[in-house]
């Protein structure tokens, strides 16, 4: 591409079938991508949200109203269009909810700031008045946040439910509500003055059959693995576990090796030599009163038959990750050396037994003393259904562990928002010239939740705009919409529940994004990169239809 010119001959700094689009129109395009991909979103919204279903290049079908699985799954290919999918990624990754809200707000935000370029103000007085306004949204934020009691279950189970009433199984939410905050309370721990949740200390399984209603919370691990050999107990009590990084095989050397035998006598002792090895193993786990092996290696068919004459429940290749779940769970210790195992690095579980669930065997490893790692079962009839109660399921362990840890909340329903826009104006009275208009700018996109929730009810959003801000005026700033029965009510009294940390990462992710968008002014696209295989198809079709022409 030609920059510039020296003696009028032009000088290529940009490599051929580079595209190029500069200024206003870069800025333009990249607002209208940004907004299509809000767009996409925006009906999904809200207890009455529209599903939306979703259909790759495979043909494989997802149906979900949930934002951040929808913006994954759409193959986007305009760079605004992956800037606003990565906000949801980021806001799913952080938050666990709200991706919704935060995309329709970044749409919105890019919304306002088209109208106020159409009126020639400069990109650089719109950031800056959006800047100013984020930092006082998020300072009234702090005021208006209610502080709450992390071992109120009631409340954590409001919250968690308010999560899951736009998903699919909000049927069945109450019930998910309960298992959640039981897994949260479970693995929650405390580090210095603060409470601190992971969330991978939780496994989610999920197994098709039965309902929803049968959903079950596990105190332990559920390992999706049979019991090794058929000889072996089913059902252990009062479980003692080695956890074992090792394989319970002969090992072989790091070198070939050649072993010449000539007779069978040397055979005979040869195999005898390997059995016991193999049975001094086994002996040695016995030796310390273990009575359940779970070995991430192999374990040899020796081996299984040695622990099976023991009494020993031995499952193999279990997964890292599920290792250092059943260490938290158990209070084991997990060995990579077999001399180094003693009873005291066992762990421990009231109840091991493998079941069937399903189709498959599965064993479970419950009853733990006090476990810092533990399952949740999804039962549901189809795999659509079991695929949106895992997501409903995430959402609701991440703004219960957001409660835990915050210790505070905000009322749903657009209340928030609603107040924040409120106060916001206010505010915006402060300043003069073109600035205000871009915070007032921001307020009005702050109100875009509350009437898309009133817009997806079949709702006039006007009229509950206009009811809305008279309520807040009046001093009532727990007053939202209600999209169930269709009307503005008081969130505290129906128990709507929003977390602080997810209505804070929204606006201020929404906020980072739209800035972003709206100060790029040049787009400069490579050439997309074409496989030689697509071109060599492409010169031999050619070549077959030039020898057609020929052929009589």
């Amino acid at each position: 591409m030609a920059l510039a010119t020296i003696g009028g001959r032009p000088v290529l700094i940009l490599k051929e079938g580079t595209t190029r689009t500069r200024g206003e129109e870069a800025r333009r395009t990249n607002i209208m991508a940004a907004r299509a991909i809000a767009d996409a979103v925006r009906t999904t919204l809200g207890p009455k949200g529209m599903d939306k279903m979703i259909v790759d290049s495979l043909g494989d079908i997802t149906v979900s109203n949930d934002g951040a699985t929808i913006l994954q799954e759409m193959e986007v290919a305009h760079p605004a269009a992956k800037i606003m999918v990565n906000l949801a990624k980021a806001q799913d990754k952080e938050v666990g909810d709200g991706t919704t809200t935060a995309v329709v707000l970044a749409g919105e935000l890019l919304a306002e700031a088209e109208n106020l370029l159409n009126k020639n103000i400069h990109p650089t007085i719109i950031i800056d008045g959006y800047e100013k306004a984020l930092r006082f949204v998020e300072e009234e934020l702090d005021k208006l946040a209610v502080p709450v009691d992390p071992n109120d279950e009631d409340m954590l189970r409001r919250v968690a439910e308010t999560s899951m009433s736009s998903k699919l199984v909000r049927g069945a939410r109450a019930k998910l509500a309960e298992v959640a905050v039981k897994a949260v309370k479970s693995v929650a721990e405390r580090q210095g003055d603060r409470t601190v949740v992971d969330i991978d200390n939780v496994k989610i399984v999920k197994k098709k059959g039965e309902g929803l209603a049968e959903t079950e919370f596990i105190r332990g691990v559920v390992l999706d693995k049979e019991v090794v050999h058929r000889d072996m107990p089913k059902t252990v009590r009062d479980a003692k576990i080695a956890l074992l990084n090792l394989s319970l095989e002969v090992k072989k050397p790091e070198i070939d090796v050649e072993v010449q035998i000539s007779t069978p006598q040397e055979l005979r002792a040869f195999i005898d030599q390997e059995t016991k090895m193999l049975q001094e193993k086994v002996e040695k786990i016995a030796s310390t009163g273990a009575n359940v092996v779970f070995c991430q290696k192999g374990i040899d068919e020796v081996a299984q038959h040695f622990l099976a004459k023991k009494g020993i429940l031995a499952v193999r290749r279990v997964s890292e990750k599920d290792m250092r779940r059943l260490e938290r769970a158990t209070g084991g210790r997990i060995i990579n050396n077999l001399d180094d195992l003693s009873p005291e690095h066992l762990g421990s579980a009231g109840l091991v037994e493998e079941r069937k669930i399903g189709e498959d065997r599965m064993v479970f490893v419950q009853e733990c003393k006090d476990p810092k790692a533990v399952s949740i079962l999804i039962r549901g009839g189809a795999d659509t259904i079991l695929d949106e109660a895992e997501r409903g399921i995430k959402d609701a362990l991440y703004v219960v562990r957001n409660v835990v840890e915050d210790q505070k909340v905000v009322y749903g329903g657009g209340a928030i928002q609603l107040e924040l826009a409120r106060r916001l104006r206010d505010h915006a009275e402060r300043f003069g010239g073109k600035e205000q208009l871009a915070i007032e700018a921001f307020a009005n996109a702050l109100e875009s939740i509350p009437r898309t929730l009133a817009e997806n009810a079949g709702m006039d959003s006007v009229d509950v705009l206009v009811q809305l801000r008279k309520k807040h005026a009046e001093g009532a700033t727990d007053y939202g919409v209600d999209p169930v029965e269709g009307r503005i009510a008081s969130m505290k009294e129906l128990e709507v529940i929003d977390t602080f940390r997810g209505v804070k990462n929204s606006v201020s992710s929404a906020t980072e994004t739209a800035i972003l968008i709206i100060k790029t002014d040049d787009i400069i696209a490579a050439k997309p990169y074409e496989k030689k295989e697509k071109k060599k198809e492409e010169e031999e079709e050619e070549e077959g239809k030039e020898g057609s022409k020929f052929e009589f």
